[in-house]
């Protein structure tokens, strides 16, 4: 049975289940016929022309674990930031686990999707935000919303500033093999509201997995957030992650991606602009190496005037590894001194490795200052060859330059254990120590 066939049918079984799910039933109904029509995203749809999904429809994955899974913090903690207090929503295999997790209810809400979904307090939370910015002609969404059950809810209300930074953390065991798994998290910031998150998904062995996150945030007038993904996975795990963001006037939204390892990542990460004098900032590392696959898909929609945008994405690719960046800025003509500026910067580490890399812009405004460029290279052999004429030997100069060329993105990262893990696994993918922190 193709993939297809058997999501359809897992969604009858899903659909006549009793839980936190029913309370979306006509949301999800419309949304799986979204998906049996258009099916899964194929090389003929532009958005798609060099990713293809066709290795992971083959797949025969399951939609449900088998049997809850209990972790010991020893087992996980190396994926975890130790080095500063943080609130935890964790869940493995798709289950929330309450053990290893630390949630909140006092000045801001940081729990569970399901428990929103079934507490009449947060009703009309879920009623005004749930569902409205994600896209819903896009199949693997739909297809997130059809399974909505479970995922993390974050509100934090007007004026309040959540102190601790939240992790949103998703472990995958070998106990659930070709698990499917699809988070749906809703992020809130009211008014005055700030917010600091880091999200990650990790497989703890080899077993094939495919994740199909989707995530909608909504930031308020003058709300600020910060958002971090980490994304450093074993060599069979995939993960499609659609990050959909409405942002209010004096709103700044920040995420930083950081794509480090997995068999195929693809990031659709889209900026919707609802009232002027915003700022939206998105800034990526990817650096990857065997036949690993990333590609970046981001757009700003600017709907009103005098508002920012700044993108800068750089992208390291060895061995046969493949990236694509599409980064899309749309200025409508009420849009007037609108700021937007884009920037893909790639290093080619060996023949074999390949970038498709596509800066669009689309403007309707006339008083605007927009720029996009994009570059693909390989290392500054005068400069390599200075370092070795320091005593550098070759290994650690190639690294070397290779870091200096990512740090940019690095230094605007807020949370400092955040920077730390990065630089670390950075330095470890490139095979030197560093030698000193960021």
């Amino acid at each position: 049975m193709e993939l297809k066939e058997t999501l359809l049918s897992s969604y009858m079984a899903f659909d006549a289940q009793d839980g936190p799910q029913r309370k979306l039933q006509d949301q999800r109904a419309a949304a799986i016929e979204v998906f049996e029509q258009q099916g899964f995203p194929s090389n003929k749809e532009e958005d798609w022309k060099y990713t293809s999904l066709r290795a992971l429809t083959k797949v025969d994955y399951s939609v449900f674990p088998k049997e809850e899974v209990s972790l010991k913090l020893e087992e996980v903690k190396q994926y975890i930031l130790q080095d500063v207090d943080t609130y935890k929503i964790v869940f493995v295999d798709g289950i929330y686990n309450a053990y290893l997790s630390e949630t909140t209810h006092e000045g801001a809400d940081i729990c569970l999707l399901s428990a929103a979904l079934t507490k009449r307090k947060y009703a009309p939370i879920i009623k005004k935000y749930f569902n409205q910015i994600a896209e819903k002609e896009a199949s693997l969404t739909a297809l997130n919303t059809a399974f909505t059950n479970e995922g993390a809810f974050i509100y934090v209300p007007e004026g309040k500033q959540v102190e601790k930074p939240v992790q949103i953390i998703h472990f995958a065991t070998t106990k659930n093999p070709k698990l499917l798994l699809q988070p749906r998290n809703l992020i809130v910031l009211e008014k005055n509201a700030e917010l600091q998150v880091v999200e990650r998904h990790q497989s703890l062995s080899d077993n094939t997995t495919f994740t199909n996150v989707v995530t909608e945030i909504f930031t308020e007038q003058n709300a600020q957030l910060d958002y971090y993904k980490i994304q450093n996975d074993q060599s069979q795990a995939s993960l499609i992650d659609s990050t959909y963001i409405a942002q209010q006037k004096h709103s700044h939204a920040k995420v930083h991606t950081f794509s480090l390892g997995g068999k195929l990542i693809r990031n659709n990460l889209n900026f919707y602009h609802k009232a002027p004098e915003i700022i939206s900032t998105m800034k990526g590392i990817t650096l990857i190496e065997g036949e690993q696959f990333v590609d970046h898909h981001t757009l700003v929609h600017h709907a009103h005037p005098n508002s920012e945008s700044h993108q800068d994405y750089k992208g390291i690719y060895a061995e046969k590894a493949t990236g694509v960046f599409n980064g899309k800025i749309v200025v409508e003509k009420e849009a007037q001194k609108t700021n937007a500026f884009q920037k893909n910067n790639n290093i080619l580490m060996d023949d074999k490795a390949s970038i498709n890399t596509k800066p669009q812009l689309e403007i309707f405004a006339d008083d605007v200052k927009c720029s996009h460029g994009c570059t693909i290279g390989q290392l500054d052999e005068d400069a390599l060859f200075y370092l070795q004429t320091r005593g550098i030997p070759k290994k650690e100069a190639r690294g070397l330059l290779t870091y200096a060329f990512a740090n940019n993105v690095l230094q605007s990262v807020q949370i400092d254990s955040v920077k730390k893990r990065i630089n670390k696994l950075i330095a470890e993918k490139l095979g030197v120590n560093i030698g000193f922190d960021v």
